[in-house]
């Protein structure tokens, strides 16, 4: 496939924040009686927007999940961002190298977005070129955020790449008639199989994948 553009997801393709994220709501379901652990955790929610992951707290604690959950939530994340979040080990040179137009397409709020790219360093690589679930009100595994942008950027969705590393970002992208490109750190692929997703391990990988696909 000839690509002319590359969708990259935000959270665990671009910055290194699932890890740093999983850790606060984990902390904090634990704190209302809840036994979660890390890997439970990655499993039940990887991917998931907030308000999902809320919504099944919710039932886990028998609808007495505070109403200042998410507030809490953002301001822990935001505060451990600040100090300990990092960019994907090898997306900048994967960005360096694309010729084709790029963007991210993320479930996370605009100011999330760039608040972590700008962290890390990236955000001059995407510009304006960021969409957000927030702004369509539509979450993965609806395909919308990807079709969003890639009206957006001008492409149809055979046109498009799209680089998740989440079950549900997968099924969204192929929901919605792209090519997916997943990221399996630690070769982690959760339940994708590979039939849905062209697997790679580490981000020099993608860069091969994506310039072979651009040339053919």
């Amino acid at each position: 496939m000839n690509y002319k553009c590359v969708i990259f997801d935000c959270d665990g393709v671009l910055v290194d924040s699932e890890l740093i994220t999983a850790k606060v709501l984990v902390k904090m379901a634990n704190n209302l009686g809840l036994q979660l652990d890390l890997d439970l955790f990655a499993k039940e929610f990887m991917g998931r927007s907030l308000n999902d992951i809320m919504q099944h707290l919710d039932i886990l604690t028998n609808g007495h999940l505070p109403s200042n959950f998410e507030s809490e939530y953002r301001r822990l994340t935001y505060k451990a961002f600040s100090t300990e979040l990092k960019p994907i080990e090898g997306i900048q040179t994967v960005l360096q190298n694309l010729k084709i137009p790029f963007c991210v397409a993320s479930s996370g709020p605009l100011e999330k977005i760039k608040n972590n790219l700008t962290t890390t360093g990236l955000i001059d690589s995407f510009q304006d070129s960021i969409f957000s679930c927030y702004e369509i009100q539509r979450w993965k595994p609806n395909p919308d955020i990807f079709l969003h942008a890639a009206k957006n950027m001008g492409f149809t969705p055979n046109e498009c790449a799209v680089i998740e590393d989440s079950t549900v970002g997968v099924q969204a992208a192929r929901a919605g008639g792209f090519d997916v490109f997943m990221y399996a750190k630690n070769g982690h692929i959760h339940d994708v199989g590979m039939q849905e997703a062209i697997v790679f391990e580490n981000m020099s990988e993608l860069g091969v994948l994506l310039a072979r696909s651009i040339s053919n």
